[in-house]
């Protein structure tokens, strides 16, 4: 029998039956303030960044919002540290310089 599970996610309540998953490591290329944006937060969620990229992905797939509207207060302040400007629209348009200039 599959062990009963309680967790928080996002500030949301969760109960479920735990299903066995396998997780891969992975490296991937990502803007580095974005990244950086996104380990902040992790951090202040007190979760790992794969886990939040995780939670983030299966919003994203199911068409609903991951974060409450003080999560996303959160993300503009980090986005302000780390002056990250880029939004959704900027999602199919940035280039990447080369080198370490």
């Amino acid at each position: 029998m599959p062990l009963r599970l309680t967790v928080w996610y996002f500030g949301t309540k969760i109960t479920h039956m735990a299903e066995p998953i396998q997780r891969v490591q992975t490296g991937v290329r990502i803007e580095k303030r974005l990244l950086k944006v996104l380990k902040g937060l992790a951090e202040h969620l007190d979760m790992s960044l794969g886990d939040l990229i995780e939670g983030i992905a299966l919003h994203s797939f199911e068409g609903t919002a991951p974060f409450s509207k003080e999560t996303r207060r959160k993300i503009e302040q980090l986005k302000s540290v780390y002056d990250l400007d880029l939004t959704a629209a900027d999602s199919h348009k940035v280039s990447e310089k080369c080198g370490d200039e």
